[in-house]
């Protein structure tokens, strides 16, 4: 059990010297990253296909990079936006790692990129320990997923600088309670900002493009206390 730990612990020291070297080298050439969370089915690629589409449409330069296990669904949807996207394919690996994602990015991403959205493999156990170099870190739950999300996986979310909710035009028919769900989240990650977004309705159009700006021209982002620990 020892070893098991130590290489555990090995495996995310060398991932976290490899997101700060990813970070250094994205920041200097002035592009912010942002690791987008959540479980399969959460609606995160309909809500990112939109929020790329406004960033083209307000002329920020964007790009996204898509994980998954397989196939290259993903890629050809958030390619409807316009903007320069990428698929990876894990090959069964449940998330993505800096070293990784620096691979990728070689000779791919476009030079001016201002922001580059990461939508890792949908899962959220495995990613919430990896490091991507980002400087926002979104964890996403659909209102069908149920208010306790956020105590069924409390590292993904309680490491997070903004949670966001989807389908929120969803929320009466799934019976969702708002108030049980924002308080499961302030008990994980006390101050965290939630947003609820339905890509049907409109609600929260550009949030996500605008937190990343803030970010991106840097304004303080939340701290969770678990990363603080």
């Amino acid at each position: 059990m020892c070893r098991t730990v130590d290489l555990k612990q090995a495996v995310l020291a060398k991932n976290s010297m490899a997101a700060r070297i990813l970070r250094t080298e994205l920041t200097a050439r002035g592009t912010t990253v942002v690791n987008l969370l959540s479980s399969p089915g959460s609606g995160k690629t309909a809500l990112l296909e939109r929020e790329l589409r406004l960033a083209r449409e307000r002329g920020t330069s964007v790009a996204a990079l898509t994980a998954d296990l397989a196939t290259e669904n993903d890629a050809v949807r958030l390619a409807r936006s316009g903007v320069p996207v990428k698929q990876v394919l894990t090959d069964g690996l449940c998330h993505l790692e800096a070293d990784m994602l620096a691979g990728h990015l070689h000779d791919w991403l476009p030079e001016e990129t201002r922001l580059l959205f990461v939508e890792n493999v949908g899962n959220l156990v495995c990613p919430a320990s990896y490091d991507l170099g980002e400087s926002l870190r979104v964890v996403l739950a659909s209102v069908t997923e149920g208010e306790d999300k956020p105590l069924k996986y409390p590292a993904a979310f309680g490491l997070a600088h903004l949670v966001i909710v989807t389908k929120s035009d969803l929320a009466a028919p799934a019976e969702f309670d708002e108030d049980a769900f924002r308080a499961h989240v302030e008990r994980v990650n006390p101050g965290v900002e939630v947003v609820l977004t339905s890509v049907r309705t409109g609600e929260g159009a550009g949030v996500l493009v605008d937190r990343a700006l803030r970010a991106a021209e840097g304004d303080a982002v939340h701290a969770p206390v678990m990363a603080r620990a």
